[in-house]
């Protein structure tokens, strides 16, 4: 798979990201374990997650692959956390998740921006994760007054001199991201935004004269507003529009990572790999 040097930083990784949100939607243990391993299999170098994901199952399931395969990258994300912690069995959460069809309490993220809570969930996640850094460490659709403080950025630069984290930055919608981009430039050093190609969300970062990092949603808004287009064509033009950056992808079918391992060939258009990548951008329609 084609790999990118993230713009602003020394993380380089896959084209593609594996993202692990749907990740307990594969199945056993047995199959997410295989899902992992065949993304690296096919390529991906970098994975996305969160404590909330799966309520840490997510984490905890991506440790056996990182031991394996120290080379990998991941990001993980403070500030959004598993309704009854991130400590639950799978049992427990499947439990958690029927059962909040009927008391949507019961799966409700807790939301906590205090640093007493990032110290303690950086380790956790840490701990989950079997490793002793996190490549990339994302705020989880922060409020700007939330963490625009001087203990937060204190704790983080702690961290990085530390080496438990490489680099910060946020996971937000455009709208959460704007008031970031002005205010507090150094905690939207990086920036993971949702993006899709009719209503181009992500704008708001070329807007701001920073080129796209790491960008997803696509497939998902394509398939409620276009159904016509196939997932390979919205990736492909996904990544053309984000021709300098990473796109996060997930499925839970390991017959689909080869085609998004294909995909990367279009890779970025300035190389000369695909003329016609950059008309391949506009909106769908």
């Amino acid at each position: 798979m084609d790999t990118v040097l993230i713009p602003g930083t020394s993380l380089r990784c896959s084209r593609c990201i594996f993202g692990t949100a749907t990740l307990l939607r594969a199945g056993s243990t047995q199959k997410r374990l295989h899902l992992l391993l065949e993304a690296v299999e096919q390529g991906f170098t970098h994975f996305d997650t969160a404590p909330y994901y799966g309520f840490g199952i997510a984490e905890r399931d991506l440790s056996s692959v990182l031991r394996q395969n120290a080379e990998l990258t991941v990001t993980t994300k403070v500030g959004v956390y598993s309704p009854g912690g991130e400590r639950q069995s799978v049992g427990a959460v499947y439990l958690r998740k029927t059962l909040g069809r009927l008391l949507k309490r019961l799966v409700v993220p807790t939301i906590d921006f205090s640093v007493a809570r990032a110290r303690r969930a950086l380790d956790a996640s840490l701990e989950r994760l079997g490793r002793n850094h996190i490549d990339l460490y994302l705020l989880h659709e922060p409020s700007l007054e939330l963490v625009c403080t001087d203990e937060w950025q204190r704790w983080l630069e702690t961290e990085l001199a530390g080496g438990r984290v490489r680099h910060v930055g946020l996971a937000a919608r455009a709208s959460q991201l704007v008031p970031f981009l002005s205010a507090a430039p150094r905690l939207s050093s990086v920036a993971q935004v949702l993006d899709s190609l009719d209503r181009r969300e992500a704008d708001v970062v070329l807007r701001s004269g920073r080129p796209l990092q790491i960008t997803y949603g696509y497939v998902s808004a394509a398939k409620s507003r276009s159904p016509q287009w196939s997932t390979a064509q919205v990736l492909e033009k996904a990544l053309c529009r984000n021709s300098e950056g990473a796109v996060i992808v997930s499925t839970t079918q390991p017959q689909r990572l080869a085609q998004y391992r294909q995909l990367t060939s279009i890779s970025r258009a300035d190389e000369g790999l695909v003329p016609s990548c950059r008309t391949s951008v506009h909106p769908i329609t």
